[in-house]
């Protein structure tokens, strides 16, 4: 049973990483570029939403069923998914003499291709190399911020509770804000300051967040910048992400997007993790290694605008997707 346990572990560990960036490849599929701007933000709330009643349902069942059972409620709840997603395919609209979507026809037929083309794409592509960075700058930032907000805290409380009452509160004002955000104001940000500026947004609360925690690393600062990450992620940089796929080919947005999204980001969780190890070998402290996040951020941010920038010049171009991929 503990190797099941271990097997399963994995799996849906995997499993959570890829179903979400498969749901956004069908999101980046379906809908223009300019429909993106629009929709991206409303249908994200999904996922906000979805935390929230998924959390707030297993802590009302666990006293009620077995986790055997609360397994199966898991497994209808993706039975229900699939059949959701089954009839948005069909139902979508689409339209032969939009060069920013397939034909009907070709809509319903497989991608086809190799395992490793996804790969070969994401590495051929200097569009899709620019959102490799971007990813991996993301993911290396996150890192370094959860280890500085362990320490911080650890230091901070000495009692479990105390520590579990901060991390919930935490997350009850991220996911708050972030409904908040992306009910009402992702699509109107997107649409008035364009998706460069958007991109740019957790780079730019990332340089002044490390910089804060490096002159001042206290619980108040750790706190207010992993709000403003964790949400301004969720309602602003995770849906414009999303957005910079709309102007690729079929095969971009279902292998490259999926290599990326998957082996990219957990490639940067674990080279934060080791950059960080490697930095308190050396010394560094929580402060220290703030002034070292604070240069990537900005990198982060240069490739965020050069994204935002090269898509637009996508979207305008009369060329064909697979054109302009060749060209990016």
């Amino acid at each position: 049973y503990v190797w099941i346990g271990r097997v399963f572990f994995s799996w849906t560990s995997v499993f959570n990483l890829f179903v979400v960036s498969i749901f956004w490849s069908l999101m980046s599929d379906l809908f223009r570029p300019e429909q993106a701007k629009r929709l991206f933000g409303f249908v994200a709330i999904g996922g906000t939403v979805g935390a929230v009643v998924g959390s707030t349902v297993t802590a009302f069942l666990a006293q009620r069923l077995t986790p055997t059972n609360l397994l199966l409620v898991s497994a209808a709840v993706l039975g229900l998914a699939t059949l959701v997603a089954h009839m948005l395919m069909r139902s979508a609209p689409r339209s032969k003499s939009d060069v920013e979507l397939v034909t009907a026809r070709e809509a319903n037929q497989p991608v086809g291709g190799g395992i490793l083309d996804g790969i070969r794409t994401a590495l051929s592509s200097p569009y899709l190399l620019g959102i490799v960075g971007y990813m991996l700058l993301y993911t290396i930032t996150a890192t370094f911020l959860y280890f500085q907000q362990a320490e911080i805290v650890d230091a901070t409380f000495t009692e479990r509770a105390a520590r579990t009452v901060f991390f919930a509160r935490v997350d009850l004002v991220v996911n708050s804000l972030t409904a908040l955000t992306q009910i009402f104001f992702t699509g109107r940000i997107v649409r008035r300051i364009g998706i460069s500026l958007s991109l740019a947004f957790l780079p730019l609360v990332c340089i002044f967040g490390f910089v804060a925690v490096g002159v001042a690393p206290t619980l108040m600062t750790i706190a207010v910048f992993q709000v403003l990450r964790r949400s301004g992620n969720y309602a602003i940089s995770r849906p414009c992400r999303e957005m910079l796929y709309t102007v690729l080919p079929r095969d971009a947005k279902y292998k490259a997007k999926n290599f990326i999204d998957t082996f990219v980001y957990r490639f940067g969780d674990q080279t934060g993790a080791w950059s960080y190890d490697g930095l308190a070998y050396l010394g560094f402290g929580a402060a220290a290694i703030s002034m070292v996040a604070a240069p990537l951020a900005a990198v982060w941010l240069l490739i965020g605008l050069w994204l935002g920038r090269r898509q637009g010049e996508m979207v305008n171009s009369t060329s064909t997707p697979e054109m302009t991929l060749d060209e990016g």
